[in-house]
């Protein structure tokens, strides 16, 4: 590794991650590198908070709307696509994001799980139209408690991968991952910072974005994936706000209603995403700034590692 380690920025959406890791591209001779599921697919510019144009001239970034929006995108894939960045680097890496499995994969290894078939995947989506979170968690309480120990009991996807796993291959989730491959990246060979917002402040700076991204145009977005053929299964279709303006756009709801339940669900996800990091990235450094002085500390601090 280079003697000046590979920056990794982990936090909730609208924690203001990305700004920070653009300040410190500036001042490091950085190239900023996408930690962000949803950011690596290129129908989302607004609804996804991609880089714009603006942020795209100041500091070179990887990683960003390389991929087509059917096309299924793995942590797999992902570790792959970021590991030139790391192999003598000509610039420093910043690598920023929201995607919780990213980093962990990153730092602690990936299990090699075998593809879940058709089937058990068909069986999977069932089950979590019909018994939901709570259903999915009553079965792996029996049947697989080590995996559902770490995991979200309100995350219905990621349980319902837990539960997939187990159908497919007779090995629970944990297992698999106790099993994991070495980290691309060793947690010893980078500087890893969790940034943490008050919830008061997060939820307004989420409120804001979103009618900003309304301003900016999200509806066109949108109605350009409905043109193109909108198809809710896949993964890229999970973007906050997505399925809320596409029914807007089919009639379904009201646009003030759409704005309401998409800042809502944006709200959740950032609760999810506070509680992954505070279970499986615990032990990283913790950035709680919320003053500009406490920020410019925290950006010198950065820096100076």
């Amino acid at each position: 590794m280079p003697e000046k380690k590979p920056i990794l920025l982990a936090g909730a959406t609208a924690s203001g991650k990305s700004a920070l890791a653009l300040e410190l591209a500036g001042r490091l001779d950085g190239v900023i590198i996408n930690a962000d599921a949803l950011q690596v697919y290129d129908c989302w510019q607004l609804l996804s908070a991609r880089p714009d144009a603006a942020d795209l001239a100041a500091a070179p970034h990887a990683l960003y709307g390389h991929v087509a929006h059917d096309v299924p995108y793995s942590v797999g894939a992902w570790l792959r696509d970021v590991a030139p960045f790391l192999q003598e680097p000509a610039q420093r890496p910043i690598i920023v994001g929201g995607t919780g499995l990213y980093f962990s994969a990153l730092t602690d290894g990936l299990a090699d799980i075998p593809p879940v078939p058709d089937d058990v995947r068909r069986r999977g989506n069932d089950l979590r139209e019909t018994i939901g979170a709570a259903g999915f968690v009553e079965i792996l309480q029996k049947s697989d408690p080590g995996s559902l120990a770490r995991l979200d009991a309100n995350n219905p996807m990621r349980l319902q991968r837990a539960w997939e796993v187990l159908a497919a291959t007779g090995k629970g989730l944990a297992a698999w991952q106790a099993d994991a491959s070495p980290p691309l990246l060793p947690i010893t060979a980078c500087n890893t910072y969790v940034i943490n917002v008050e919830t008061s402040v997060l939820d307004a700076r989420i409120s804001r974005r979103f009618d900003q991204m309304l301003a900016q145009g999200a509806m066109e977005e949108v109605r350009a994936a409905l043109v193109r053929g909108w198809n809710p299964a896949l993964p890229s279709s999970r973007a906050i706000g997505a399925a809320e303006l596409v029914e807007v756009l089919e009639g379904k709801r009201d646009l003030p209603a759409a704005v309401s339940a998409a800042k809502l669900a944006s709200r959740q996800y950032a609760k999810r995403q506070r509680s992954w990091f505070r279970n499986r990235l615990g032990h990283w450094p913790q950035l709680a700034y919320t003053t500009g002085a406490e920020r410019k500390a925290a950006l010198e601090m950065i820096a100076a590692q």
